[in-house]
């Protein structure tokens, strides 16, 4: 009964348009906040460096493709290039720009990759659908091919890779996985924050206009143009900025090639487990990635030790893991937000059936 909205009183439309209406919500993404702050200290650097900070990063190019599939209902299979724009625009900016701050570095990073991205959302005004799809993944084979074409992108390095430089900011070298992952968690943060305010404001609701009925949204007088490439702005925006982080907070180290097709379906699949036009779902996807191929690995380990030769265990680790994707989309096609919807509604009604 501690999830209920009895006594709670909006007497202006601000009150009740706010992001957080209930206030049980409010104490509880404070809670979480202070959580996810602190955890560095209870956390080792195992996890915060090979888990926590590549789930942040993720969850953050996740949200950005679920702006475009999600909330706009735009098909694309270019997430993956979109972060290797940011990766290596945010690399050459602090290399080739004295003094550049991080922050505005990775922003700059993340227009770049708007900008990529509103080229390659052109087609989105002619093509919709699978047809989309297969047009934003050829940008992510052309994006691959240029990075690693032109050695102007790369400083001309012989073996084709970049070493990001470090993360430096008020003049303070933040290398430890605990400043990385605050910066991380800072930058994403605020990200996701001004996504829930665009999702539930007018520019959310042109969006969903488009991604329900774009000819209806049209004849209303709504620029289909303007939205499209917006949402193929913001979402490109979204993930140069995961890039640029994926490179600099996560690898280190970075080649094209680390930017591959692969990538781009695992975010795919992070935002249709999460849930299609979600924030929440953006998390829990990426999480679920992330994490269920390291229980499996652990279980199996734990299980069958030496006993079971290793090619055996992996092979049947993968085979699991895709069984548990498809099962989950038969019985829950909504995703794991879903899931956090319906829990929240029957807290709303406990101890009540009805």
């Amino acid at each position: 009964m501690f999830y209920r909205e009895a006594g709670q009183f909006h007497t202006s439309y601000a009150q009740d348009s706010q992001i957080f209406p209930l206030r049980q919500d409010r104490i509880g993404i404070l809670v979480m906040l202070i959580a996810a702050v602190l955890l560095p200290f209870v956390a080792n650097s195992y996890w915060l460096s090979a888990i926590l900070i590549p789930w942040l990063v993720l969850s953050l190019v996740a949200l950005g493709q679920n702006i475009l599939m999600g909330y706009a209902g735009q098909l694309s299979l270019g997430s993956a290039g979109f972060m290797a724009v940011g990766a290596f625009a945010c690399y050459n900016l602090i290399l080739r720009v004295e003094g550049i701050p991080f922050v505005v570095a990775v922003a700059l990073s993340g227009v770049c990759a708007a900008l990529v991205g509103i080229v390659f959302g052109l087609p989105s005004l002619r093509i919709r659908g699978l047809y989309l799809a297969v047009a934003t993944l050829a940008s992510q084979f052309f994006i691959v091919w240029a990075l690693d074409k032109f050695g102007w992108f790369k400083n001309y390095d012989p073996a084709g890779v970049i070493t990001a430089q470090p993360i430096v900011m008020f003049g303070h070298n933040f290398a430890t996985p605990r400043e990385k992952y605050w910066v991380v968690l800072a930058i994403v943060a605020v990200l996701a924050l001004l996504a829930k305010n665009m999702a539930r404001g007018s520019i959310g609701r042109g969006w969903m206009a488009v991604r329900d009925m774009d000819v209806a949204a049209e004849v209303m007088g709504l620029s289909l143009l303007r939205t499209k490439l917006q949402a193929f702005a913001i979402s490109s925006f979204y993930c140069g900025v995961g890039g640029a982080l994926f490179a600099f907070a996560y690898l280190q180290t970075v080649e094209p090639s680390a930017f591959a097709i692969d990538l781009s379906f695992r975010i795919l699949f992070m935002v249709i487990i999460g849930g299609l036009g979600t924030i929440m779902g953006s998390f829990l996807g990426a999480g679920f990635i992330l994490l269920m191929p390291i229980f499996l690995n652990i279980f199996f380990h734990t299980v069958f030790g030496k006993s079971v030769d290793a090619t055996i265990t992996s092979a049947l680790e993968q085979v699991i893991f895709g069984a548990m994707i498809i099962m989950f989309l038969i019985f829950e096609p909504l995703g794991l937000a879903r899931l956090w919807q319906l829990t929240k509604e029957r807290l709303r009604l406990w101890p009540f059936k009805h």
